[in-house]
């Protein structure tokens, strides 16, 4: 097992700037393997997303390789980057902020910082909830089909009085989240809150996370409801952009110039 995980690092370091595109047999060459063991180690590389064949029966690096690459920058930028940002909602709302990234059909908190003046919301670092009934994973099933086939192979489970459990219903409300640009979880698990969240974008333009705002019913949905949607929402565009990406065209443009500041 660790000779096959060796071989496999080796065959992806045999990809450079130099040689982007290979085949078969010029790795076996450069590794001193077989033919068929080559084959072998690559068609299992290909099967998980790690290269890929192109028309001419050559490989080349896959786009797992760049997801890998956007997490890594994402988790080396983080603290210094999100958390100023992330801080400033929890000052200005009572509530408790997180970033969640998604792992296998959940989501899993990453950062969690608690306004001062509210008693804690039951959430904590590297807590996980089912993606589909938390605001924070509903932003990131919105943007990411893949994500969502793992989500619904676990079965939607009722978490709370609100929780989406029909998958139609679910996709309705994604798609309610992608035109909006951001999602509401209204009492949908067990900790009896309602939260909003954003999706947060890589410098590919990929959602790899989000940020949201969890807090009292009534005081979510409160007279500072649009406000907090707003802020959150602009929390997680600053958020991308220190993370270098580049904003083309804003879903909630038409939306945010609709609210006003308190």
């Amino acid at each position: 097992m660790i000779a096959s995980v060796r071989r496999a690092c080796q065959i992806l370091n045999c990809f450079t700037q130099d040689d982007p595109v290979l085949g078969n047999a010029e790795i076996a060459e450069r590794l001193g393997l077989s033919t068929s063991t080559t084959h072998h180690l690559i068609s299992t590389l290909c099967d998980e997303g790690v290269l890929i064949r192109d028309v001419d029966r050559k490989y080349r690096l896959g786009w797992k390789v760049i997801e890998w690459n956007n997490n890594v920058m994402f988790q080396q930028d983080f603290y210094n980057k999100a958390i100023p940002l992330v801080k400033e909602l929890t000052e200005r709302f009572k509530g408790t902020a997180h970033i969640a990234m998604f792992d296998q059909g959940d989501v899993v908190n990453v950062l969690r910082i608690s306004s001062k003046d509210l008693d804690a919301v039951p959430t904590y670092l590297g807590s996980r909830k089912p993606a589909y009934c938390t605001s924070a994973g509903k932003a990131l099933l919105a943007y990411n089909e893949s994500y969502l086939h793992k989500t619904l192979e676990k079965g939607l489970v009722r978490q709370g009085p609100n929780t989406i459990t029909d998958i139609k219903e679910l996709k309705q409300d994604l798609e309610s989240v992608r035109k909006q640009g951001y999602s509401i979880s209204n009492n949908e698990n067990d900790t009896c809150t309602y939260a909003v969240a954003a999706p947060i974008q890589s410098y590919s333009g990929e959602t790899i996370a989000s940020v949201n705002l969890v807090g009292p019913i009534s005081y979510m949905k409160g007279l500072h409801r649009s406000y907090i949607i707003q802020c959150v929402v602009n929390t997680a565009k600053s958020i991308s952009r220190e993370l270098g990406y580049i904003e083309v065209k804003s879903a909630t443009t038409k939306y945010s110039k609709k609210l006003n500041p308190l």
